[in-house]
């Protein structure tokens, strides 16, 4: 009974660090690539699952997009994306609450029959990913074996996907600014770039603006880097001139 009891808080610890894990992902300035490989890394751990998998809804085309599973099958990595209130995780994404399944080789909801057999998938908790009641995606975990998930296995998957949601959201508003910087900056280097172009081959600030452009297309390089070339090309002119 004592060595039970010992088991149960083992278990019990190893499962707040894995929400603790993905909490710390809040804050963690990952990029998203890497942020989903942790997530579905530490929840295939803590749930022993055979696969798990994260796939996130694409708004335009109410699509959910596998993008991160821990499983090395191609087939399962290519599968094709679900339709939002199709299938089970599409279901799920819609109403915004969790199901669990059995078999999924004997449920008719689910839309891969032939990739369940093939992989060896049987027993599947799909969760939603919500932000504010927002569903953003769903995260999957599957057994190899029949296995009934129990409240405490489903609250717990259900508290690592909302601290994983929270951490999605947070790594897509910073590669949003990130985006958005990027985008000021390679503007700003154009106009100057634009600015040197007009006044030292004496054409319109249009036509410098064109053979940016024209340069960008030919040479296959983006415009900020024929700016930063021609600004670059700009200083050291400057400086062998002060000499």
């Amino acid at each position: 009974m004592a060595t039970k009891k010992k088991d149960n808080f083992q278990i019990y610890v190893k499962q707040i660090e894995a929400i603790s894990k993905v909490a710390n992902l809040i804050t963690s300035g990952m990029y998203l690539e890497e942020l989903l490989r942790l997530v579905v890394q530490v929840t295939a751990e803590i749930m022993n699952s055979k696969i798990s998998s994260l796939m996130l809804l694409d708004p335009d085309k109410k699509e959910l997009v596998v993008k991160a599973t821990q499983s090395i099958s191609e087939a399962y990595n290519k599968k094709p994306n679900i339709p939002l209130g199709e299938g089970i995780a599409g279901v799920v994404a819609k109403d915004n609450k969790p199901i669990c399944v059995l078999d999924v080789k004997g449920d008719v909801r689910y839309l891969n029959q032939d990739l369940a057999k093939k992989e060896g998938l049987c027993s599947l908790a799909c969760v939603p990913l919500a932000v504010k009641g927002r569903v953003i995606g769903v995260l999957n975990c599957y057994t190899s074996k029949k296995h009934k998930f129990s409240k405490h296995e489903l609250d717990l998957l259900t508290a690592l996907a909302n601290q994983a949601a929270i951490a999605i959201e947070n790594a897509e508003l910073d590669l949003r600014a990130r985006s958005a910087e990027e985008a000021l900056t390679t503007r700003k280097l154009v106009e100057r770039a634009k600015e040197i172009l007009s006044q030292e081959a004496n054409i319109l600030p249009s036509e410098a603006y064109r053979l940016i452009q024209k340069q960008s297309m030919d040479m296959r390089k983006s415009m900020r880097e024929v700016a930063e070339a021609i600004i670059l090309a700009k200083d050291i002119r400057l400086k062998k001139n002060e000499k």
